[in-house]
């Protein structure tokens, strides 16, 4: 086994320490979710902290690491007798993000269980982590279905086995650690909140902490053994602090003042539910027995709110996550007891002691600066506005680039999808054959049999209980007879957005509504777990403004700072979305794709521009690419020529007011059977 880096070796990302190492005191704070840019040492961090951790004692034998002390009386491998225990240490179990259902929870062995009613359980990665920690980097890409199933035994300590009637349970309590980079897409809100705590971590931009870095990360390549060893005296200190910590953690007073302070911040920070109140109370506590004390600050309630309340108050899933310090120290002020010195207090002196950086201020580094609209950080780049008159004139010159202007408020969309049956990503889109969802047929495994469609079987198998001898109760079942039942359920798709930003569609009130449709839209994708890629085209030429992504977020900052003027190349546009498209299927040719055209249908420069733009429409329909035209036409007068564009692609047209979801209840039905027709 390779010798881990040292906790305590680790430069800067006072943060990240301060978080894992209150999960360590207190298990209950319920984990935490580091989110950063990548190359940050999440992941090495996450690694280091088990070889801190207190030893296991366990029961010999049970697979379920039970506690001698008090061993579960549910356990599978139980009941267990009285006999000593043995110690081993805690575990990193990390679960990857292709893992499967069975692989998370354990699998029953169904013919067992139908045959001869045994509970033949193989255990998975939940059994694997009990009373250690369980490791999931890249969270925010793993499957919905496994990311509930995993919070859920995280919130309950246990974990629920049940196939057609047989089920299984043991104990499952871990420390979660979920590690994700923005940049591939966010968690859902809900499950956000399941998380206790929340870190930022961002590379350092000073040269001495950098050069640190580098020196020490390659002392530890060149000599793993020995590098651990100069760092020993370190973790061994840090090691016992830890454990001071959980043994002061009973003894720790948490005052009714402070939970009124702790109960006032949650209130002014408008977030849902009490779990907010219960993990800052756990975090403030924890805090405290770090800084060996048995009494609660206002310090402690500070630290947590900054821990533990940054992504539970996101209104938006566009916001940036963060707190308004000023508004949590008046907040604080005003529920504390006039007496209260603890302002004045020492902070906290850090995970380390006083090493490297202090005590881990657990502030994110989006909580100020970051809030600048990249509309604003644009302006300087643009060209002067253009001139009063005919902004909408398709033949002004190319280059006459006008600021960008803000989206119009977002709405809910009619829910636009793909036909057919797909076999992408799980998602919420388009209907799919998946591994959950409603079952529509049963058909023979190919491999192993992890939904058992249970009439089937028995279909199966009942013709041949003569021949089998069948004597007892139990019905006599062979491999051959087990049925795996086919479900269908939904699927992400790939969102692909063709923006048309040229001067047609320049007018400020104009484009404002139009990014406020494609804003709704990208609000629309995230909810339903769709990758999304953006294309723009103006001027002379067409640009992939954002390659195919999880995030959603990256996409509206795009499309906030998107400026618009010039020429309208319609089949530029179209163009660079079949290229886009064509990449895409190579790379994954499970996710169907879903264009979404954007424009007023005209096209101008070049020689037979709306020629041009035809041809590039009916390659799209050729290839059987589901599409949608967003006719931003406005005025008495209209051409009708998204209309025209839709017809040429094999879509459906629908205009702005149409798009949303109180309008039109067939714009579904219309999209499906455009795309059937085709």
């Amino acid at each position: 086994m390779s010798t881990p880096y040292p906790f305590t070796a680790i430069v800067g990302q006072d943060d990240l320490r301060l978080g894992l190492l209150l999960n360590a005191v207190s298990p209950a704070v319920g984990g935490v979710l580091v989110r950063g840019e990548k190359g940050t040492a999440k992941s090495t961090a996450v690694r280091a902290l088990a070889a801190l951790m207190p030893e296991v004692p366990v029961v010999p034998g049970c697979r379920f690491s039970c506690d001698p002390g008090s061993p579960d009386p549910a356990c599978p491998d139980g009941p267990h007798a009285e006999a000593a225990g043995v110690s081993r240490a805690a575990r990193t179990v990390e679960l990857p993000v292709g893992a499967s259902e069975d692989r998370l929870v354990g699998a029953l062995d169904i013919e067992r269980a139908l045959s001869e009613g045994v509970k033949a359980f193989e255990p998975g990665l939940l059994a694997d982590a009990h009373r250690g920690i369980l490791y999931v980097d890249e969270v925010n890409l793993l499957h919905d279905h496994l990311v509930d199933l995993l919070l859920d035994a995280a919130a309950m300590g246990a974990s629920y086995v049940e196939r057609e009637g047989v089920s299984v349970r043991h104990a499952a309590r871990f420390l979660l650690v979920g590690t994700m980079n923005p940049e591939e897409g966010e968690l859902r809100p809900q499950l956000l909140d399941r998380f206790g705590l929340t870190v930022e971590v961002s590379a350092s931009r000073d040269t001495d902490e950098r050069v640190e870095v580098v020196r020490r990360r390659l002392a530890y390549d060149d000599d793993p053994e020995g590098f651990a060893a100069r760092w020993a005296g370190e973790e061994g200190a840090l090691r016992e602090r830890i454990a001071a910590a959980r043994v002061l953690l009973p003894r720790v007073v948490l005052s009714d003042g402070v939970l009124r302070q702790i109960a006032a911040t949650c209130a002014a920070f408008e977030v849902d539910g009490m779990r907010a109140d219960i993990v800052m109370a756990r975090t403030a506590t924890a805090l405290a027995a770090w800084a060996g004390r048995e009494e609660v600050t206002a310090d402690d309630v500070r630290q947590a709110a900054l821990l533990a309340l940054p992504h539970r108050r996101r209104r938006n899933p566009f916001d940036a996550p963060g707190l308004d310090e000023d508004k949590l120290d008046r907040t604080l002020d005003e529920a504390g007891p006039q007496e209260d010195g603890s302002d004045d207090d020492d902070p906290d002196p850090g995970p380390d002691g006083g090493g490297d950086g202090g005590g881990g201020g657990g502030v994110p580094p989006q909580a100020d600066g970051d809030r600048t609209p990249p509309s604003a950080s644009q302006s300087d780049d643009t060209s002067s506005p253009a001139p009063e008159g005919t902004p909408d004139t398709p033949g002004r010159p190319a280059g006459g680039e006008q600021q960008p202007v803000a989206a119009a408020e977002p709405f809910r969309t009619k829910m636009l999808s793909v036909p057919g049956l797909g076999e992408g990503a799980a998602g919420r889109r388009s209907r799919a054959r998946t591994e959950h969802g409603r079952t529509t047929g049963a058909v023979r495994p190919q491999g192993a049999l992890t939904k058992l469609h249970l009439a089937a079987t028995v279909q199966a198998a009942a013709p041949h209980q003569r021949a089998r001898g069948r004597s007892g109760r139990g019905l006599v079942v062979r491999r051959d007879d087990l049925r795996q039942a086919t479900r269908e359920g939904r699927e992400g798709n790939l969102v692909l957005f063709v923006v048309d930003a040229s001067g047609s569609m320049a007018a400020r009130q104009r484009m404002s509504a139009v990014k406020g449709a494609v804003l709704s839209l990208l609000l629309d994708a995230y909810q339903r777990r769709d990758k999304v890629g953006l294309v723009t085209f103006r001027g002379k030429e067409a640009d992939v403004a954002l390659p195919p992504t999880s995030s959603v977020d990256a996409a509206a900052a795009r499309l906030e700072s998107l400026p618009t003027g010039g020429r309208t190349p319609l089949a530029a546009g179209l163009l660079k979305a079949h290229d886009v498209l064509r990449v895409e299927r190579l790379r994954d040719p499970s996710r169907r794709p879903l264009l979404v055209v954007v424009t007023d249908g005209r096209a101008t420069g070049g020689p037979e521009p709306v020629a041009l733009a035809g041809r590039a429409g009916r390659l799209h329909r050729s290839e059987g690419t589901a599409s949608v035209v967003v006719d931003c036409e406005s005025g008495y007068v209209r051409l009708g020529l998204a209309g025209e564009l839709a017809r040429e692609l094999g879509g459906t047209a629908v205009t702005l007011d149409e798009l949303r979801a109180d309008s039109i209840a067939g714009l579904v039905k219309d999209v499906t059977a455009a795309g059937r027709a085709a």
